[in-house]
């Protein structure tokens, strides 16, 4: 072959291998297009689903306002489920799912405490309750006392270990070790964190507890109470009330609700009920906190909402905000 042809050879040889080059780089560049709105696509998706949810937000509190001034009946709304279709341009795109909840119908896991940040002391009358609500639940007494001294030592600022309970040494000598808290928990799931609660108790406990961000008692709306939160109804009793017996005083309430703390501290099986005077404070008509948990799905999007929500007087403020499902 003379040297011409083996030139040419060459040269066709370089374009064939320039081309192949060019187009695998076309290809690249046209995947990483693709890609790219791909992902500017499910972005703007995220972030509407999240407005959608945040709708959902609004729309709770101003529920609140009304409830508040007494234009909403709480059996229309209490832990039932608001179905909201997403329709764009005649087209369904989505679903807002919000459950609108009472905070005033649980055990406050930040009552076990008194005091004020970095002063967290043990409060008796919390911790009472707390077992209380825990024998109620099923627990042996043994155990729930147990788990009551774990939370208290796990929120509380002293170093000095509860007759049960565990302190910094106990956690630091697990792989991976960590400390207690010594601050008031944030939401419930900090439960699984703390010595004595697994998989199992903290299940049957969850419905039962929230954690509001005040060391207070335990606010209870009576009237908002349902037959399988009775175990509340006990805790607030100190236990002189069985769950079948809270059952049966839930069972009796008015239509109406109780009119006043006086009418249902009145009820035959609390009448001779001898309690420390706080408790009788605890009883409440009208509830003040509230919990939001809202699932929006928008063109293939998810977005998962939690709030804490406080009212006050016909207005709602919100407490806290999470893009995380409330466990």
């Amino acid at each position: 072959m003379s040297a011409p042809m083996r030139q040419r050879g060459m040269a066709l040889l370089s374009v064939l291998l320039l081309t192949a080059v060019m187009t695998v780089l076309a290809v690249a560049m046209l995947d990483d297009i693709r890609f790219g709105l791909r992902r500017t696509g499910n972005a703007h998706a995220i972030a509407q689903a999240q407005r959608y949810a945040l709708g959902s937000e609004a729309l709770a509190r101003q529920r609140l306002g009304e409830l508040q001034r007494g234009g909403v009946d709480a059996a229309q709304w209490n832990g039932q489920p608001l179905l909201f279709p997403i329709v764009e341009d005649g087209q369904t795109l989505g679903l807002v799912r919000a459950r609108l909840g009472d905070g005033s119908t649980c055990f406050n896991l930040n009552s076990v405490v008194g005091g004020a940040p970095e002063q967290w002391q043990r409060r008796e009358l919390g911790v009472s309750q707390y077992v209380a609500l825990l024998q109620a639940l099923g627990f042996a007494a043994a155990q729930a006392q147990t788990l009551a001294d774990t939370l208290t030592d796990w929120i509380d600022s002293d170093a000095q270990r509860a007759p049960l309970g565990a302190e910094d040494s106990t956690y630091a000598a697990l792989k991976p070790g960590y400390r207690t808290s010594g601050t008031l928990l944030a939401e419930p799931s900090e439960l699984r964190a703390i010595r004595g609660y697994d998989g199992a108790s903290y299940a049957r406990l969850r419905p039962y507890v929230c954690a509001l961000p005040r060391a207070e008692l335990s606010p209870v709306n009576v009237n908002a109470l349902d037959i399988d939160q009775a175990p509340v109804l006990s805790m607030l009793s100190l236990g002189r009330l069985t769950p079948a017996e809270a059952r049966r005083v839930i069972a009796a309430r008015p239509d109406g609700g109780w009119p006043d703390a006086t009418a249902f501290w009145a009820q035959p099986a609390l009448r001779d009920a001898e309690l420390p005077r706080e408790v009788y404070d605890q009883v409440q008509l009208r509830s003040r906190w509230f919990t939001l948990q809202t699932e929006v799905e928008y063109a293939g999007a998810q977005a998962v909402l939690s709030a804490l929500l406080h009212a006050d007087g016909d207005r709602a403020r919100l407490i806290v905000r999470r893009w995380t499902p409330d466990e």
